[in-house]
């Protein structure tokens, strides 16, 4: 019998080589006949760790890994277009204080701190 395979969107990769997918679908209601969206939550092997959040990703079912695992990382169909607003902030952070060093020239004034 063919293994099952499914897409998803990979919603946590907190875990060491394990992630949490969820595949989304729509459902129509069987007394109100209004479609309602249900999600079916995957925990995948990730061997590689390719994977990150955000990702859509193709997995098929496999015999369990843990008490969870039932499903291994086929392949990463699209990577997230997320943005790490830490990232941005610190690199915006370094910019400004690399402007402030610059004006300031050969003299050793340091530029204020920020402190939050």
């Amino acid at each position: 019998m063919p293994k099952r395979l499914a897409i998803g969107v990979v919603t946590s990769d907190k875990c060491g080589k394990t992630r949490r997918v969820e595949i989304s679908r729509r459902e129509r209601d069987p007394l109100y006949g209004k479609y309602i969206r249900r999600r079916t939550v995957c925990h995948v092997h990730d061997e590689k760790n390719e994977s990150a959040l955000g990702d859509t990703v193709e997995i098929r079912e496999c015999p369990p890994k843990s008490r969870t695992k039932r499903w291994e990382l086929v392949r990463v169909l699209e990577k997230s277009r997320l943005i790490d607003l830490v990232a941005l902030r610190a690199s915006q952070k370094r910019r400004r204080h690399e402007e402030v060093t610059e004006k300031v020239g050969d003299e050793t004034i340091e530029a204020p701190s920020e402190s939050t």
